[in-house]
């Protein structure tokens, strides 16, 4: 009997040059399989992240996805989000609407538009072109308590943070501590004792910290941006380029009063010789914050299943 095999890709995601983003494989075609057989596939590709395309049970939605990592279900991931839609389209597949997008996740519908659809003022860069943005689910804010400050201080081994804008657990379906640090060089010099991170983030139930910085005006981007994965749902480690965590901070930056903008950038992956590159847009008409970003396609082929 022929092994039983399925479509899959794997793609760099928030990059249109391959080796550059964040990688996401895509398994398409997955209805048959069950979640045991999902977790199996995802621990064995071993990237931060592997999804599995479905039929929708929504009729409002063009797909239905599920996100996992090597060692459990996540309800939603930002990265994920678009490197699945881009190998949906890639593949063939033609929405229902043009330029828009409906997946179905853990956290119910999300949208998706092309990213000159969102507004970007980066859209005609040649990074951005083809690229898609995803409606930031909605977040919950908790601040780090004030007697935590000096702990924060310590175990991120810097004295840069700009408690002016508060620290805040923020959780989108991805739980982050979010900590804004004086300049995007800090950022890019942190150091930080990791176990004594989690110790602090897990009091407000993050399991991964995102930090970030501004850089000067004429910059490579308006933030730097960098997430350390905490345990729990994430795994340990540094992401190359975090979705959920960008979604967080744009969501902060609203809550705080702090946007730069309409529109903003965000690098990162820069100390881990990535180029990830992150484009948000405030859509306050249509009450929608637009996390978007390039992907493109490094491996196209087929998974064998038994």
């Amino acid at each position: 009997m022929p092994a039983r095999t399925v479509r899959f890709k794997q793609v760099d995601v928030f990059t249109a040059v391959p080796f550059k983003g964040n990688p996401l494989a895509v398994i398409f075609d997955a209805d048959d399989l069950d979640s045991a057989q999902m977790q199996t596939i995802a621990r064995w590709t071993n990237l931060s992240e592997t999804t599995f395309l479905c039929k929708p049970t929504d009729p409002a939605a063009d797909y239905r996805v599920r996100i996992f990592t090597p060692g459990r279900e996540l309800p939603f991931a930002g990265h994920p989000t678009l490197g699945t839609a881009h190998a949906l389209l890639e593949s063939g597949y033609r929405p229902r609407q043009a330029g828009r997008l409906v997946q179905q996740c853990g956290v119910g519908l999300v949208e998706l538009v092309a990213l000159s659809a969102a507004g970007s003022a980066d859209a005609s860069h040649a990074s951005q072109r083809n690229a898609w943005a995803f409606a930031a689910p909605p977040a919950r804010v908790t601040p780090l308590p004030d007697a935590q400050y000096a702990a924060l201080a310590a175990a991120l081994r810097t004295d840069a943070i700009d408690f002016s804008a508060p620290p805040c657990g923020v959780d989108n379906g991805a739980p982050w501590l979010v900590v804004r640090l004086a300049s995007a060089d800090a950022c890019l010099a942190l150091d930080p004792d990791a176990r004594a991170v989690v110790e602090i983030a897990h009091t407000i139930g993050a399991n991964g910290l995102a930090v970030y910085g501004a850089h000067p005006a004429g910059g490579p981007a308006t933030f730097e941006v960098r997430c350390l994965m905490l345990g729990g749902a994430f795994g340990y480690g540094e992401d190359p380029v975090t979705g959920s965590a960008n979604a967080a901070l744009a969501g902060l930056l609203s809550a705080q009063q702090r946007r730069p903008g309409e529109r903003y950038s965000a690098r990162q992956g820069t100390v881990l010789g990535r180029a990830g590159d992150v484009a948000v847009h405030y859509d306050d008409a249509a009450g929608k914050t637009w996390i978007g970003g390039a992907s493109v396609t490094v491996v196209d082929g087929t998974f064998r299943l038994d």
